[in-house]
């Protein structure tokens, strides 16, 4: 798959507003690379970046687009260089962590492609309230929760969560409407601590067994890889990593309440 052919046929509504800006001044460097005959493969034949724009918008006011999996894809970039660069530093663990999912979820040709936009767009300061807003805006709400949990991925891939990194990811998530409470879900995935197994199935340690019954059912509903299958077969499999977590989680609570 050539450059052109993977940024031409990717992408939908991530194309306009702040994200295709970004985006945009991220391939200004790899030009020569992408370029066709025709124009730049983000346009259509005959339109303008200002065109598609207005078209991108005007589908807002009307119904929520499908998200792609090209847009889901751009998202994660841009929302991930905000990440790596949270604590002040970029480690290489934390770029070798976004290279690997990147190859475990679109193969090593798709990946390269991914990581070599993935770098110019982490030499930009990232405006993330517009952003996330525009992700919000038109993205479903059980991609939006595989974004914050890939975000998480990427905080602990140095071995820990930085305060800074976790200060980012949650006001990402303010932004992006995650609940208080599917936040602190996520976020209870990659900590250890004796209550974890509450706060993935979003109960009190006080709830009795029908109510663990029930909070279980409800996440798997939640976070079953089904949610996300409209993004592809590359992100149901990322999305069983959340699903894994919540069964653990119950499990690991029957064993406790010998239920």
């Amino acid at each position: 798959m050539s450059f052109s052919k993977w940024i031409g046929g990717a992408l939908g509504w991530s194309v306009g507003g702040p994200l295709g800006a970004i985006v945009g001044l991220a391939l200004g460097s790899l030009l020569d690379s992408f370029v066709t005959e025709n124009g730049s493969p983000f346009l259509g034949e005959g339109n303008t970046q200002k065109q598609r724009k207005q078209a991108t918008y005007q589908t807002r006011s009307n119904q929520r687009p499908q998200t792609q999996s090209g847009d889901f894809e751009v998202s994660l970039l841009v929302l991930a260089s905000v990440i790596i660069k949270a604590d002040g530093k970029q480690d290489q663990r934390e770029l070798d962590y976004v290279r690997q999912q990147f190859v475990n979820m679109y193969g090593k040709d798709r990946a390269n492609h991914a990581f070599k936009l993935f770098k110019n767009i982490s030499k930009q300061q990232v405006s993330v309230r517009p952003v996330c807003l525009q992700i919000r805006q038109m993205m479903d709400h059980a991609s939006r929760l595989q974004l914050i949990h890939f975000l998480f991925g990427i905080a602990k891939a140095d071995g820990m969560v930085t305060q800074d990194e976790e200060r980012q990811i949650y006001t990402m998530a303010g932004y992006l409407g995650i609940s208080s409470v599917d936040y602190q879900s996520i976020k209870a995935m990659f900590y250890n601590s004796s209550d974890n197994a509450y706060k993935i199935l979003e109960i009190e340690k006080s709830a009795s067994v029908d109510d663990i019954k029930k909070a279980y059912r409800k996440m798997a509903k939640k976070y079953h890889p089904d949610r996300v299958i409209h993004l592809g077969k590359e992100h149901q499999e990322g999305a069983e990593e959340k699903f894994r977590q919540v069964q653990a989680a119950y499990e690991q609570l029957q064993k406790e309440r010998g239920f």
